[in-house]
């Protein structure tokens, strides 16, 4: 079986245990990281998405962090008092094993449901707030407004995850209210 999945801007077309460079991904050396981005599936019943197969993943290991080979840009300008100047350039990419290929069942609807968990509220409301905030909060433990509206002055200085403005605070208390 194979899959052609779409990363960093390309199309590949991947089997299991297949050894592949891609653009860097935000991972270090030995996760896993899933590609939910699937064009095809390949086997004895192909797959085709319009434009993406429904359910469809890719599981992968990531092997190493590298740089690509380097690249020379030469320039030259003909004639007197003309200029010549050189550029060098080495892409950083991230060198993937492929471990299996999920034609159904991905973990994709998992995990954007779990932020919305029972008593769990959408933090990104806040002002100020996005996604990297709100995830760190996530982790910190406050997964919703009544939490942070409950926060002290020496609460706050004891949050080290994510810095707490007292804006927040005020904000979490409105939107605990309804």
């Amino acid at each position: 079986m194979f899959a052609v999945l779409k990363t960093g801007g390309k199309q590949y077309k991947v089997q299991a245990g297949d050894i592949l460079r891609v653009e860097k991904l935000a991972a270090d050396a030995g996760e896993t990281i899933q590609f939910d981005e699937i064009l095809m599936l390949g086997g004895d019943a192909p797959v085709v998405g319009a434009p993406l197969v429904d359910g469809a993943a890719v599981k992968a290991e990531v092997v190493d962090q590298i740089k690509g080979e380097k690249l020379i840009h030469f320039v030259k300008r003909r004639r007197k008092h003309s200029s010549k100047r050189t550029k060098g350039h080495r892409q950083k990419l991230t060198l993937i094993k492929i471990t299996e290929i999920l034609a159904s069942g991905a973990t994709k609807a998992a995990a954007k449901a779990a932020p919305a968990a029972a008593g769990s509220d959408d933090l990104t409301k806040i002002t100020g707030v996005g996604p990297a905030a709100a995830k760190k909060l996530e982790e910190a433990g406050f997964t919703s407004f009544a939490q942070i509206a409950a926060l002290s002055a020496d609460d706050i200085a004891g949050i080290d995850a994510v810095k707490v403005k007292p804006e927040w605070v005020e904000q979490a208390k409105d939107l605990a209210k309804g």
